[in-house]
């Protein structure tokens, strides 16, 4: 029975991946800072709810993620599959000495947060030849939008360090896939103002992001139009994109919650 480690399944596309997992006979060690709403959830998965360990924390705070992933391995053995999905999305302004914080929350949680959810895994991994590393990216990291520079940034570099993942293991049996969904419906896109294009269900895209992680997919944007928009995004000259996205009223995003987009 396969064993499945996920962060910021308290709701959306980490909620809708444990769900689908659980149906399908996985065993789930689950993180989240608000576990009272993975306990609620839990409990409505009636006998499967008993293949389900859950751990919170905050993965900003390092020290405290190593230690359940700790837990995890002394109580449940090494995952067969490891999704750094936790991630904010909040809205910065550059020229704005008060952002400056909030670009390092987003650094913390979308970037130093995957690191250290991988991090005691791959090894573990490794010796027994074989696991999956899942890094859930954004369309957002094909290039840079105004007002968003720190979710772009940050899922930028989701998408750099697994591929740097991808040759530093190969050889070692473990297999590391980036998602890159679009637009999910998800708490953290209930209140955007501004036209998503191919807006999915959580559930549909967990439905197409589990085959990509099982075939070991290196890179999947879901759905496909928007890998589309990806490709042509970053294909556009700079010159050309500057102008297109210069063109577009600068608004500051809105903090959005934890969870993924």
């Amino acid at each position: 029975m396969p064993l499945v480690f996920i962060t910021g399944a308290s709701s959306g596309i980490g909620q809708a991946l444990a769900r689908r997992y659980l149906t399908q006979g996985a065993r789930l060690a689950l993180v989240a800072r608000r576990v009272e709403a993975l306990q609620a959830w839990v409990a409505t998965q009636g006998e499967a709810g008993a293949r389900v360990a859950l751990y919170q924390v905050d993965v900003r705070d390092t020290e405290a993620l190593l230690a359940v992933a700790a837990r995890c391995l002394a109580d449940h053995g090494v995952p067969d599959t490891v999704i750094a999905n936790a991630g904010v999305s909040i809205g910065v302004d550059l020229s704005l000495a008060e952002d400056l914080p909030v670009l390092r929350e987003l650094y913390e949680t979308n970037v130093l947060g995957m690191a250290a959810t991988f991090q005691p895994f791959i090894e573990p991994m490794a010796r027994r030849g074989s696991g999956t590393l899942v890094g859930v990216a954004s369309v957002a990291a094909a290039r840079g939008l105004p007002g968003h520079a720190g979710y772009c940034g940050t899922k930028a570099a989701v998408v750099q360090m697994c591929e740097t993942l991808r040759g530093e293991l190969r050889g070692r049996g473990l297999k590391v896939v980036t998602l890159t969904p679009g637009y999910v419906a998800t708490p953290l896109t209930a209140h955007n103002d501004y036209p998503m294009p191919f807006l999915m269900d959580a559930d549909d895209f967990a439905a197409h992001a589990l085959p990509a992680i099982e075939r070991g997919e290196r890179f999947k944007v879901i759905p496909w139009p928007m890998g589309v928009v990806y490709a042509v995004l970053r294909a556009l000259p700079r010159g050309l994109f500057d102008a297109l996205v210069g063109s577009q009223k600068h608004r500051k995003k809105r903090r959005r919650p934890q969870g993924q987009a």
